[in-house]
């Protein structure tokens, strides 16, 4: 019987659409999505399974699930033995520490003595175990941020996005504490057989996750220009150069990254490449 990676996503919540169109874009599709219990591919030797966020580490930890995508901040938080085999790029928040907006904060040693209400306890207590500050922790499982305008906490610590939320129920934030997005953990007793497959799976991520962060660049330029384009262009290797019917001149292809992308084209403009072209990169292998 052939062997199948069984995989824990949220079935519902920040992650869940990500997580799918993940699973998507390495090709992998998925016979039904209502989300009952679980769906098969079709196409790949893989179970999904959508479970609660919180409940992923432990499935994973004792083999229900091989694998799992979740926040980083869950795996913190519920302290398993599992593996954080790849860091994916989306969902990205941080983990901060927010108090009512008409309170004058004084640093880190504000919270001394004082009360915050937060779903990530053992983030929290390390954190300021570390710090040598004593607080009391008031553990909710949701809505967190109105525990202050209700008399619950004196300030609270949760996931910020935009901060939209925090403004919307009077709080403003005053520490990001940690920074967190979306990871993929295995079992750490996978056989040979899983194994592989996990292999081929993490080959189509990072396929994907190097594609969407770069950019495919075309330009032409006058020849003399090609020793300083290729000193701003390394590309993968070397930049592609191919010439062009019109004498003295040549087609430069290359692949940059999108964080560097704008400060590269004006460093190309400033050489005399012109014409340029800019295309997304769907998958790069390397």
């Amino acid at each position: 019987m052939e062997e199948k990676l069984k995989i824990a996503i949220q079935k519902s919540g920040r992650l869940s659409e990500k997580s799918l169109e993940l699973l998507k874009e390495c090709g992998i599709k998925i016979s039904n999505t209502d989300r009952k219990l679980k769906a098969e591919a079709r196409n790949f030797p893989m179970e999904i399974l959508f479970l609660r966020d919180d409940d992923i580490p432990q499935y994973v930890e004792q083999g229900v699930a091989d694998l799992g995508i979740l926040g980083e901040n869950e795996v913190w938080e519920k302290d398993k033995d599992v593996d954080i085999v790849e860091q994916l790029g989306f969902g990205n928040c941080r983990l901060s520490l927010a108090i009512p907006k008409e309170e004058e904060y004084t640093g880190i040693s504000y919270f001394q003595g004082k009360k915050i209400a937060t779903s990530y306890p053992k983030i929290l207590l390390k954190y300021f175990a570390e710090k040598g500050i004593d607080v009391k922790i008031e553990e909710i499982g949701g809505s967190v941020e109105i525990a202050t305008g209700i008399g619950l906490a004196d300030g609270i610590f949760d996931i910020v996005s935009t901060g939209s939320t925090l403004i919307m129920n009077g709080l403003k934030e005053v520490d990001a504490i940690v920074k967190s997005e979306a990871v993929l953990i295995a079992n750490k007793s996978l056989n040979d057989e899983k194994k592989a497959l996990l292999e081929k799976l993490l080959f189509r991520i990072r396929a994907y996750k190097k594609g969407s962060g770069s950019k495919y660049i075309v330009m032409n330029a006058p020849n003399e220009s090609i020793p300083e384009i290729c000193r701003i262009l390394p590309g993968m290797k070397s930049p592609s150069i191919l010439p062009l019917a019109e004498e003295g001149w040549s087609s430069i292809h290359s692949v940059v990254q999108e964080d560097e992308f704008w400060d590269v084209i004006d460093a190309l403009k400033d050489v005399k490449a012109q014409g340029i072209l800019v295309m997304n990169i769907e998958k790069m292998i390397l």
